[in-house]
């Protein structure tokens, strides 16, 4: 018997994590993915703007207790689109950590209809009252412990050349 594929959440969530791992953030490593019709349409993580600074490089660029030079892995993803002329109406996000109020509303006004989350980041109350408010829908997702074992255990050598 074939072994069952894993849960779509969970791959597009797995990828998130994946792209989370290009963060330069030093403070919370984060990554998004826009998905429609179960294909990635774009990706992001937080960082710098491109040909700045990075904060792993140079530290955090601190204001009020809040790092001014990080663009968030939600909006990198969705400029992205915008970039390359990539509709987001109708898409949804997966993305490793709950988003901030600032992404949640750039979501809700690029036609995300549904987040996906992993782990849970001070979920902002004005945040959640928006997406009650607008019927998004939002689910978190757990990552079965399987699947990170199967990428571990993976028949490719990747530290080999």
């Amino acid at each position: 018997m074939a072994e069952k594929r894993i849960p779509w959440n969970q791959y597009f969530m797995l990828q998130a994590v994946l792209l989370s791992l290009r963060s330069t953030c030093t403070r919370l490593s984060v990554g998004a993915i826009l998905v429609r019709d179960r294909r990635i349409i774009a990706g992001g993580y937080n960082g710098s703007v491109s040909g700045d600074a990075h904060c792993i490089d140079e530290g955090c660029y601190l204001v009020d207790g809040h790092c001014v030079r990080t663009i968030h892995a939600e909006m990198n993803a969705v400029l992205q689109c915008a970039k390359f002329g990539v509709a987001t109406e109708g898409a949804e996000v997966y993305v490793t950590d709950f988003p901030c109020l600032q992404c949640t509303k750039m979501l809700l006004q690029a036609g995300i209809k549904k987040i996906y989350y992993l782990r849970n980041y001070h979920n902002d109350p004005y945040a959640l009252r928006l997406l009650k408010l607008k019927k998004i829908a939002v689910q978190q997702v757990k990552i079965d412990e399987k699947y990170m074992h199967s990428i571990a255990a993976t028949e490719f050598n990747l530290t080999k050349d």
